[in-house]
């Protein structure tokens, strides 16, 4: 089924839409204005920030800004497939490519396909396309099965066998995470299908419980690694061992104090010339404050809200007329907001170290092609909610 034929049978849609301000109905245009200036000044910050460790690695001095922009444009050409496939694909979709997405993570930890870096098993290298992370693909896939699911009934109510199953999905997905030793990205996914789920009407108690049956041996796991109890304990204490694992968040405060309110300008920052180790990953915040200052980061938190604030208008006034993208849109909004806050917030201090790359920032190029992808089917979602 198209569900644009359904939109245009719907009259108090329709009429609603004169009763809403102007920018609502200009929703999708804003959307893409949005992506397209995150997309845009993460590729320039990327490249002020990489250059000198592209050339302290012999490389090109342009080596990361390339190969992220190669990822940025297959993004694109991911983001304009999904954003005019019909929705009823999507929905069609949703099993075989939980299905799939399980299979990887799989071939990750399980056959010679998958990479280790830095102790941790994520990457899957298979012949002919670069290497990628598969918990990447999970996330879209588990949204797309829980929009599916919660919108099964046609009601507001959610069926105690689809909370069951989605329960069940979310319990091995990240088991799988945590298994490839991907520790923050496991605690913003649940995060993200648990706000999801309040969203859906799950009543509160199954979600405690469902949280606490995760929460324990997501704790034991955390115990039992060392290097994990230093980086809570050293966030505790952030006077301990400066120079050590607390080195890297010390300079990063050090950076972004210096860029005052206008910054230092566009290349002219001094902590990426190798006081902040990986300063183009995921402490690129800290480079981008000390060249854009206060008012760089304001505009930034600004894009992240509008982003965010678009999808979930989107996905509240679809409400009551059709769940499935509500649910979608509600989904990839709250993820890429979370990925945001939760890296805006290991950077200055508010959080102990993890690995979680700033969207549209950090390099890597599975992260930004799956953005980029996450913001195609939201955009889709979008679109419908402006008919």
């Amino acid at each position: 089924m198209d569900y644009s034929d359904y939109f245009e049978s719907q009259p108090n849609i329709l009429t609603r839409r004169n009763q809403v301000p102007l920018w609502l109905n200009s929703r999708p245009f804003l959307f893409l204005l949005v992506v397209l200036s995150l997309v845009g000044w993460g590729l320039i910050t990327l490249y002020s920030a990489s250059y000198d460790e592209a050339l302290r690695l012999d490389l090109s001095p342009s080596y990361f800004f390339i190969r992220q922009t190669f990822f940025a444009l297959l993004g694109f050409a991911a983001f304009w497939v999904l954003s005019i496939l019909p929705l009823s694909f999507i929905r069609h979709a949703a099993y075989p490519l939980l299905v799939l997405s399980f299979i990887l993570m799989l071939m990750t930890l399980f056959t010679p396909f998958g990479v280790e870096k830095m102790g941790a098993r994520r990457w899957l290298d298979l012949p002919v396309i670069p290497s990628f992370q598969p918990s990447e693909l999970i996330k879209i896939a588990i949204i797309i099965t829980g929009a599916r699911l919660f919108s099964a009934k046609g009601d507001s109510k959610v069926g105690k066998k689809e909370l069951f199953v989605f329960l069940l999905l979310i319990l091995l997905t990240s088991a799988l995470m945590v298994a490839q030793k991907d520790y923050s990205t496991t605690v913003v996914f649940i995060a993200t299908v648990g706000t999801l789920m309040l969203l859906a009407g799950v009543a509160l108690l199954p979600l405690l419980i469902s949280a606490f049956i995760l929460a324990v041996p997501m704790m034991i796991f955390l115990l039992i690694e060392p290097y994990r109890i230093r980086r809570v304990v050293s966030f505790l204490f952030p006077t301990m061992d400066p120079s050590g694992i607390n080195y890297q968040v010390n300079r990063a405060m050090q950076a972004i104090q210096s860029g005052g309110l206008f910054g230092k300008g566009l290349g002219n920052g001094n902590y990426k010339l190798g006081l902040i180790p990986e300063v183009h990953s995921d402490f690129i915040l800290a480079s981008f404050a000390e060249e854009s200052g206060a008012l760089g980061i304001f505009i930034l938190f600004a894009l992240f809200l509008a982003l965010f604030l678009v999808g979930m208008t989107s996905a509240y006034s679809l409400m009551t007329q059709h769940a499935f993208i509500s649910y979608l849109a509600s989904g990839f909004s709250l993820m890429i907001l979370l990925q945001a806050m939760v890296n805006i917030a290991v950077v200055t201090r508010l959080l102990p170290p993890t690995g979680i790359p700033l969207p549209f920032f950090s390099q890597g190029g599975t992260n930004l092609f799956v953005v980029i992808a996450e913001c195609g089917l939201l955009y889709r979602c979008i679109r419908e909610a402006s008919r």
